[in-house]
């Protein structure tokens, strides 16, 4: 089948304009990576459970190690696609990358309402709500894209269609981070988000209706 291009590419926001800035940057140590002959999928894993660590330091108060284990988790996410594309990218390795990745973002804000119920929990469950919407979407988006043969110049290394939107994933790290700096504000970053989830989730079921006529 003859592969096509999607007509609302132009959707994508800061994530596209970063991705060749982020490939040159962890180049150099994914090649360190390779010659240790440490796997890309080995990297998913281990990022996801230092995810899983900056959740429980969410949930305890220690934001200063949440940020940390954020940014490290982050790094790993960015260094496993770079080590798996100097290796062999498997269909093994995107689905794992982008379950845990799904996983993590939901279970970040729950570290939130877990560590002060009577304030967050609330803000918590609309924001994990917004982000099944952005996901779903986005996910569904991708099964029939790649049915269809339809391709993103935006995202040529990426194992699915990225369908852009206001809330992608370096604006999800960036509220992540917002949130371990200023604990205190987590409603009001959470609702302002999911609030921008939610219009994030109208347009791609736009783009879903129009295209997928």
């Amino acid at each position: 089948m003859a592969k096509t291009r999607h007509p609302f590419e132009e959707n994508s926001m800061i994530d596209a304009a970063l991705l060749p800035h982020i490939k040159r940057a962890i180049d150099r140590p994914a090649r360190a990576i390779v010659a240790r002959g440490i796997s890309a999928d080995q990297i998913t894993l281990v990022g996801f459970g230092i995810g899983l660590l900056s959740v429980i330091a969410v949930w305890m108060g220690l934001f200063g190690l949440a940020l940390l284990c954020l940014l490290l988790n982050r790094l790993a996410d960015g260094l496993d696609g770079a080590v798996a594309r100097l290796t062999h990218p498997t269909d093994r390795g995107a689905f794992l990358d982008i379950a845990l990745d799904f996983m993590f973002y939901g279970l970040f804000p729950l570290g939130f309402a877990l560590h002060d119920p009577a304030t967050n929990a609330l803000p918590a469950a609309l924001l994990i709500c917004s982000f099944i919407g952005t996901g779903s979407s986005f996910l569904a988006f991708s099964i029939i894209a790649e049915k269809r043969g339809i391709t993103s110049d935006e995202y040529p290394s990426k194992g699915i269609y990225y369908l852009g939107g206001l809330t992608e994933g370096t604006e999800t790290i960036v509220l992540f981070v917002t949130m371990c700096l200023f604990p205190l504000a987590f409603p009001w970053l959470a609702y302002g988000f999911a609030a921008l989830c939610a219009i994030t989730t109208l347009t791609r079921w736009m783009a879903g209706w129009r295209v997928f006529q």
